[in-house]
Formats: C-alpha cells, structure tokens, sequence
C-alpha cells in the first residue's frame, strides 16, 4: 500500500515537473503575448464597437471580427462583451462573432499554440478562425432569431447594470472620457499615461488568466505522464480514413466541455490530447471550443434564457466541429499536417538554451510592464479605469459591463460571473488592494472632498497627487498627469470650487 501512494505521488511529482516545463517553453511568448495585447487595448478606440454593429452583413462582421481581434482574450470577459454589445443595441450574431474573435484569433493565443503544438496548429487557428465565423454569420441570422431572441433582448436589457450612471458614480463626464478615447493614436503612442494604461492591461489580463494557466499546464502535464496510451486510443477511434477525422473533429469539443478550463488553459490540454492520438482537426476542434466549457454554459443561461442557451451551445458545437473538420482537409490538401505526436517536453531539466535566453529577457520585459503598472497614476494613467477585485482584470468604469455597491464604495467588473462572485462574499475580495480606483459619488459630498477639473474624479486635498492656485482657488489633482494637462490650458478647464463653496 504505501509503496503505491509513493510511486502515485512520483507520478504526480513528474507531471507537474512536465506541466511546469512546459509552462517554461512558453513564458517569454505569454510575456509577449500580453504586453501587445495590453498594447492594443489601450490604443484602439473600443467606443467604436457601440454604432456598427447593427446587423450581421459582411462588413459589421468584419468589424465585429477585428474588434474581437483587439480585446482580451478572456472567455468570460468577452460574453460579458458581447451580452453588452446585445444589450446596447448590436446584432446578436455580431456580438457572438465578437465573442469568438476574442477567444480565438488573438495574438497570445497564436504564440503560445506555435510554441507547444507548432507552426501548423497555429496556422490552423487563423484559417479555422475565420471559417468559424463565416458559418456563424451564414447560420446565426436563421438560428437566432424569433421569440426567443426577443425574450433574451428583454432579459439582458432588463439585468444588464451597465446601463447605471457611470458618469454620475464616478465624475468623470462622458465628454471627458470620449475625449480620452477619442484621442489620436500618435498622440497616445506618445503619452506616458496611455503606455502606463496599457501596462496595466497586459498585467490585469495575465493575473485574470492565471487560474486558467495554472490548472491547463498543470493538467496537461498529468495528462501526459499519468494517462496511459491505450486510454486514448479507446476514446479515439483510429484506421477509418475521413470518418476517424469525424469522430475526433466531434469528440475534442465535448472533451473542452467537461474540462473545465477556458482560453489559453485549453492549450496545453490540447498538446496533451495531441500526443494521445487525437486527430489534427480534433485538435482545432476543442482548442476553438473554449467558448461551450462548462462555466459558460451556466454563464450564457444566466444571460440570455435556457432556451437561446440551447440554441447557442448547439450551434457552437457543431459550427467548432465543422470548422475542425475542415481546417484538417485544407492541411491534408497541402500535405501539411504534422506527422510528429512528440510534445512532451524533452529536456524537463533546466538548460542554458535560446529559449532559456529568451525567457530572462521577457522577465525583465514583465517586471518593466508591471513597474510601469504599478506606478501608472504617477504618468497620469488609471483616468476612468478601475480593477476587477475579483480576477483582477482593468475595465473603464465608463461602460463597464457589471458593478455593485458594498460598504460605500462602488466596485466595478469584467462580467456578471465576477460580479457574483464579489457579492456572494464580499469581505474576501475587499481585503485585497484591488478597490476600484474611481472614488465613490458618496464621497464627493463630504466636506473635505474637492473635485479634479481635469478628469473629473473625487480628491481629498489631503492625500492628492497634486495642487495648484489659480484665480484665488486652491485645485487639487488626482495624479500628476492630471496637473500637467491644467497646467498647458487651465483656461480650458476653469476652476473646481471646493466642497464649502458648493454649499
């Protein structure tokens, strides 16, 4: 007996040996990975997305496909996207192709799937992509449309929170931050406050996403080192030409149902499923279907009704099937599906090579990115953002698509799934040092209270960045950044009267 718990807890010691080595082959691509998407989140106009997205025609599919592109790549952060999307007036079909975009044509995930599967499967995200949501344009109009679409508008319309007066809650006015969105991108390239912005994205999505990276090379590598190989052979058939390529193709899907593990996660899960003798578009198939994981599943009927829930995950399914399906035959027309299974980490011990030499260079990447960061209110960033107390994500409070009062204070969110979260048991995320950022509209009646004229935001004089006269008047600033911008034009922004002169 205690000779099998020592040999099972050798087993288990060399798999999360393998997990984390694998997790080493890829740390300087996720490090890249975030930094530009953090990159491209802060410097792409996300207000955009509100006005054309109408319909589901070629061109709002195109820009719903780009504006998913440029987003997290986080699976609850994009359905709570699009349920806003939805709910603010956009197709439904668009604002699920928004939603598959997000998780499936983004750049973190391109590098990691070239680092761990190869060049191959990374193609085949960027080809299967897209034939993905072609069907979804072609089917979804038919699909999702009736009552059931009507009684979904209603619900999300009727629950959606961020319809609450952002501007209000937080004192910064919509014309103030359609300023800060609307600015040029040289002019944010040149803004230490738009790169700061963007820092804190690349980090607030890594910390986000961590839960996910953890448990999928975690598994991956218990997968590979515990599953003996007969397992996946029973589970897959083998030796039946196009009809194993079927099987597999519907099979690897309803394997990312029960796993649990959404985005970046699914990747070294499908290396592990890989090396067990799935099929190539199997492979495809279950990386793309992230979006049906259990936890969405009870997300999308929360959302949207059991009845659209059905239809949605019934037709993702088979949309991911297909697609799988028929990235293969395209690889298989070109000869160019990859005959080499072997992606257990060959070298699970530490060795000076080009990957080794890449990895301590991102690590001073990240830790430059996480000072930036972390210091960002110093470069005048953090104006209209606010952090996630629960998975850590950055959102602008502006159009944030869930938040919830708790002790006087307003918290902001990334999802309606955060949300509850936060609100099931409040204290334990409170204790953290991820209040929002944004002070209370409560606090802006307190006597000692004054008002940035810049951005907009509550200050106590007490505990502000910055403070100038002008006029006869004492202004007060939330950070530096905010001072300087008076400073250039202060005609512009006039004077903040102080609480006693409000009153």
């Amino acid at each position: 007996m205690l000779a099998t718990i020592s040999t099972l807890f050798l087993d288990v010691g060399r798999g999360l040996r393998e997990g984390f080595f694998m997790f080493w082959e890829t740390l300087w691509a996720l490090v890249l990975g975030f930094t530009l998407s953090g990159l491209v989140q802060a410097f792409v106009s996300k207000d955009q997305m509100r006005a054309k997205l109408g319909n589901h025609g070629p061109a709002a599919v195109a820009r719903a496909s780009w504006y998913g592109m440029v987003s997290s790549s986080c699976s609850y952060a994009a359905s709570a996207m699009s349920k806003s999307l939805f709910a603010k007036g956009a197709d439904f079909t668009s604002a699920m192709v928004f939603m598959f975009a997000s998780t499936n044509l983004v750049v973190e995930l391109g590098i990691v799937i070239l680092i761990l599967l190869g060049w191959q499967f990374a193609l085949a995200e960027f080809i299967g992509g897209p034939i993905m949501i072609v069907l979804l344009a072609l089917t979804g109009g038919v699909v999702f449309a009736g009552p059931t679409l009507q009684r979904a508008l209603a619900r999300v319309r009727g629950e959606d929170r961020s319809g609450h007066d952002h501007q209000s809650m937080t004192g910064v006015t919509a014309e103030r931050q359609d300023e800060l969105e609307a600015q040029s991108l040289r002019a944010k390239l040149t803004s230490t406050a738009a790169w700061s912005d963007a820092s804190n994205y690349a980090v607030a999505d890594a910390t986000m996403l961590r839960r996910e990276l953890v448990i999928g090379y975690a598994v991956a590598g218990l997968l590979a080192t515990l599953v003996p190989t007969h397992l996946w052979n029973d589970l897959f058939i083998h030796g039946h030409g196009f009809w194993t390529s079927l099987e597999n193709a519907f099979v690897g899907p309803l394997i990312a149902v029960v796993s649990w593990v959404c985005s970046i996660g699914n990747v070294p899960l499908a290396a592990a499923l890989w090396a067990g003798g799935i099929s190539f578009g199997g492979v495809v198939a279950f990386i793309f279907a992230d979006l049906i994981a259990m936890p969405l599943i009870l997300i999308y009927r929360k959302l949207y009704g059991g009845a659209l829930t059905i239809r949605m995950v019934g037709l993702f399914y088979v949309i991911m099937a297909i697609a799988g399906l028929a990235t293969e035959g395209l690889f298989k027309l070109f000869r160019a599906v990859p005959a080499n299974r072997d992606v257990t980490v060959t070298t699970a011990h530490f060795e000076w090579n080009y990957t080794t030499y890449l990895n301590f260079v991102f690590i001073v990447v990240a830790l430059g990115v996480w000072w930036l960061a972390r210091h960002r209110h110093r470069f005048g960033g953090g104006v209209g953002y606010a952090i996630d107390p629960v998975c850590g994500m950055q959102v602008r409070v502006h159009d944030a698509p869930a938040s919830s009062h708790h002790a006087g204070d307003t918290y902001y969110f990334c999802s309606d799934h955060c949300r509850e979260m936060f609100e099931a048991a409040p204290d334990r995320f409170t204790s953290r040092r991820t209040r929002s950022e944004t002070p209370m509209p409560e606090m802006s009646h307190k006597e000692h209270m004054t008002i940035d004229p810049v951005c907009g935001m509550s200050v106590d004089p007490a505990t502000a960045a910055a403070h100038r006269s002008y006029k006869g008047h004492d202004v007060w600033f939330c950070n530096v950044g905010c001072a300087e911008r008076f400073d250039a034009d202060p005609e512009r922004y006039g004077v903040a009267p102080t609480s006693s002169e409000q009153g």
